[in-house]
């Protein structure tokens, strides 16, 4: 019997993991990615790292955010092949999110970099980063002009691939930082406490969360074979909801017969949003269904017709919307958040109109018939959410030259003008027409004007605009000196103890009574009836909040006052005697009459 001689090692090629054979494995990928996000998650933290008392620079912020944006990109979409086509595409990026956040940052007064255009150029990105993969994949050169003749099947494949390996990678962030601190805790017990002090450092938390990120993405990525079937399952569990969404909106439409729309006003909720929401899982379910092409579709019946249902449901989702906008404009006129939700609605639309026409041409082949019109929409959206994002259309504008002309009609009374949305969510143009009405003869609007530029920041406000009345116009506009009533008389309070009241908020939009209880002691009693004492530190010799006695004490002997009380109230310090239990020489509860 003659034995059998073993292979060698050498004689049977190494299966490839990869999903495209042009795409050679790369065993240092998750070394190299981990290395550049912990790298980038170090510059990320030595550019926000400032002060809490100190606002970080806005170069700062929009050089943070360009380098967590190229390297997240980056690390998502390089292959050995074309590597420097992925750099120039996350450098790229990166500069447009910098630009992005360096403009919000400066736009409002206080306002954060994450706001609305943030927003949409994070989703200009998402979207632009499977067509920038497919486009690498199949473009004899680097021109980009002809994105719609790109392969649907290998489109959609990366946008769903990459959205499940950014979601696990995400979720491989969260399980290291558990393992760490598990780590770090064992040797603590030991008396070694060199983890559990690196975690309470911000710097190594960054680098911890790059290393983690762009490892596991590096490591999905050498697997996307895997990585491919994984998506498949995500698919297949995904479509299974999809006749369970059809019947329910099928339900609702035909409900919205017989009861008309007015529900929808009167729900309390944001009837746009919610339509939006729906539409979006319309549209995601029904892709779920269909697949990446005609032989990847389900082929249950029930998800067969579920998917067109869902298709065709978009457009009254997204007409709902589109009216509840246009009802809420004509009522309280444009700002940037309705422009924002318009563009949304606007969108559905499109998507609306587009699964409905697939459905009239193809009918239960609509698929054939969506899938390129869904490509086309994905490059539109792309173009259309960086335009938005960049600094070329000013919302703000936009929206105080409605509101201001609102206001001149009288179709918005002065004391429900949004005041504080033209101080800080409208720019400097909302502030340019503040100053403007600061000159009016109306004393009313120039008070109200006044005191919305002089304000810190929205809440310094005190209240909601729709509250706002000629007396809090005319008090709001008042320095904080003339807002309190000081006993005794004779002994005036430090501009020191003035600015320490504005920063805790007192006697900003009702007056209050400041008296003074003992040389370097002072009560501010407000007309909620609350009592905040304030005394000198006897060690840095400055005014500072000071605490005596037992807080649910003082609330109970709260009692409310009025405004007179407060304005032409008299004010005296009387000893009180009372009765209150104590045990073991220790007091309990508050006291008794």
């Amino acid at each position: 019997m003659t034995d059998a001689t073993a292979p060698t090692a050498d004689s049977t090629p190494p299966v490839s993991a990869r999903l495209d054979d042009n795409d050679p494995p790369w065993p240092l990928r998750p070394w190299i990615m981990a290395a550049i996000c912990a790298v980038s998650g170090l510059v990320f933290h030595l550019l926000i790292d400032h002060p809490y008392d100190d606002p970080l620079a806005h170069w700062r912020g929009a050089l943070a955010a360009g380098v967590a944006a190229a390297a997240a990109v980056f690390v998502l979409g390089v292959e050995p092949r074309r590597w420097h086509w992925a750099l120039g595409f996350a450098l790229l990026w990166g500069a447009v999110m910098g630009l992005i956040t360096w403009h919000s940052a400066g736009y409002n007064v206080g306002g954060s970099p994450v706001e609305w255009p943030f927003w949409s150029g994070l989703l200009a990105v998402l979207v632009a980063t499977p067509l920038f993969q497919t486009r690498r994949d199949f473009a004899p050169d680097w021109r980009f002009w002809k994105l719609w003749t790109m392969p649907y099947q290998r489109l959609h494949s990366h946008a769903w691939t990459d959205a499940v390996i950014g979601a696990a990678s995400l979720a491989f962030v969260g399980i290291a930082f558990l393992l760490t601190v598990l780590i770090g805790q064992m040797f603590k017990l030991i008396g070694i406490n060199l983890i559990f002090d690196l975690l309470n450092d911000e710097w190594f938390g960054w680098m911890l969360a790059g290393a983690a990120f762009g490892g596991a993405v590096g490591l999905l990525r050498e697997r996307d074979r895997l990585v491919s079937t994984l998506q498949r399952l995500v698919m297949i569990v995904l479509a299974v909801l999809a006749p369970v969404l059809a019947v329910a909106l099928v339900l609702f439409l035909l409900s919205l017969a017989g009861t008309g729309l007015t529900p929808l006003w009167d729900s309390g909720f944001s009837t746009a949003a919610v339509m939006m929401g729906a539409a979006a899982f319309a549209v995601l379910l029904a892709n779920a269904v269909i697949g990446n092409g005609r032989d990847d579709r389900a082929t249950n019946p029930a998800l067969r017709w579920a998917a067109p249902v869902l298709a065709v449901a978009v457009l009254p989702l997204a007409v709902i919307a589109f009216y509840s906008m246009h009802l809420r404009v004509i009522q309280y006129g444009w700002t940037p958040e309705r422009l924002w939700g318009l563009i949304a609605a606007l969108i559905a639309l499109g998507y609306g109109v587009a699964g409905l026409w697939a459905v009239a041409r193809g009918r239960r082949d609509f698929d054939d018939w969506l899938r390129p019109l869904q490509q086309k929409l994905a490059i539109g959206l792309t173009l259309l959410a960086l335009f938005l994002a960049l600094p070329i259309l000013d919302f703000g504008a936009i929206s105080t030259r409605d509101q201001v002309a609102r206001l001149k009609s009288g179709a918005t009374p002065v004391e429900k003008f949004d005041w504080a949305a033209m101080a800080f969510d409208f720019g400097p143009s909302g502030r340019a027409a503040l100053t403007d009405m600061a000159k009016s003869v109306d004393r009313t609007k120039a008070g109200l004007a006044s005191w919305a530029l002089k304000a810190k920041d929205r809440w310094t406000l005190g209240r909601d605009s729709d509250e706002m009345t000629p007396r809090d116009a005319a008090f709001g506009a008042r320095r904080i000196e003339e807002k309190v009533r000081v006993f005794p008389a004779a002994r005036p309070l430090p501009a020191e103890l003035y600015a320490l009241f504005d920063q805790r908020s007192l006697c900003r939009t009702d007056p209050c009574i400041a008296q003074w209880v003992g040389d370097n002691r002072v009560a501010v009693i407000s007309d909620s009836g609350m009592v905040s004492h304030f005394a000198v530190d006897a060690a840095s010799k400055k005014w500072t909040d000071y605490y005596e006695g037992s807080d649910d004490a003082a609330e109970q002997k709260r009692r409310e006052l009025t405004v007179d009380d407060i304005e032409k109230g008299s004010v005296e310090v009387r000893a009180v005697s009372r009765r209150q239990i104590f045990v073991n020489g220790k007091p309990v509860g508050g006291d008794f009459e």
